[in-house]
């Protein structure tokens, strides 16, 4: 009898740590779906990787930085998907638009294979290069649907520290296509003619306007190195023959003229 027993209580508790070990099954109904909500990707970020493209693939997918895609300057132009678009890549840093913080979160993020440049020596981008850039740009608004003022350069959300994509990049081009925001330039000629007739608005009004159109600026009335910086990287963006950091008629016509 006791020779019995041993064996049927070895097979009661093995039944009994079997059935505690198995956790709850979680079912979750996802057959009603909210018509309250949208993608939670509200930025495009473009920038310039300033290396070739075997650096770039290693940089962006093995050190503490990334992207969610990368352009090569190949011929034709391969497209690299490095992080899902529903992972956030590590790409804008310490950066701001619109009043917004901490970019990465909310964006996708686009490298593109361009050596950059300093000064008047900047690196081309190929046409195919940028006709492969807008297919993606098209594909990832049309997802996402995500507005034009919001497809914005590295420099734009951190004109600080940043300057790509450069002055070389094709802004008037993805403009034309629907993909960026653009100065309305019958305007910008009127209000430009009506500056150099009357005088400059003053740095409280620049750094106001500056601030409505996105760009993080300091309030502070005078022409600081930070301001300064600030319209460097929009005339970069909008005026990029001239990008000197001061703010001329010119320049602040096409500021005045943005929609």
């Amino acid at each position: 009898m006791r020779g019995l027993m041993v064996p049927a209580l070895v097979t009661l508790l093995t039944a009994c740590a079997t059935h505690v070990s198995q956790p709850p099954k979680l079912e979750i109904d996802r057959s009603i779906q909210a018509l309250s909500q949208n993608s939670r990707v509200e930025y495009i970020v473009l920038h310039y990787t300033s290396a070739s493209t075997e650096r770039s693939l290693e940089l962006l997918s093995r050190r503490n930085v990334s992207s969610h895609y990368l352009i090569t300057d190949d011929t034709p132009p391969k497209i690299y998907q490095l992080v899902d678009e529903s992972r956030r890549a590590w790409h804008a840093g310490v950066s701001q638009w619109y009043g917004s913080a901490g970019i990465n979160s909310a964006s996708i993020g686009i490298e593109i294979v361009n050596f950059g440049g300093s000064g008047t020596s900047w690196s081309p981008y190929p046409e195919a290069q940028i006709d492969a850039l807008i297919l993606l740009l098209k594909d990832i608004v049309q997802r996402h649907q995500i507005k034009r003022h919001n497809i914005v350069g590295h420099s734009d959300i951190a004109p600080q520290r940043k300057v790509d994509p450069g002055p070389l990049f094709p802004w008037k081009r993805l403009a034309d296509e629907g993909l960026a925001r653009w100065f309305d330039e019958a305007k910008a000629a009127q209000y430009q003619a009506e500056f150099k007739r009357k005088g400059l608005p003053d740095i409280r009004w620049i750094q106001s306007t500056l601030e409505r159109a996105g760009y993080s600026v300091p309030q502070t009335g005078e022409l600081d190195k930070a301001t300064r910086n600030v319209i460097r990287a929009f005339q970069m963006r909008y005026r990029p023959r001239l990008y000197d950091g001061q703010p001329d008629a010119e320049t602040l016509a096409i500021l005045k003229s943005l929609p």
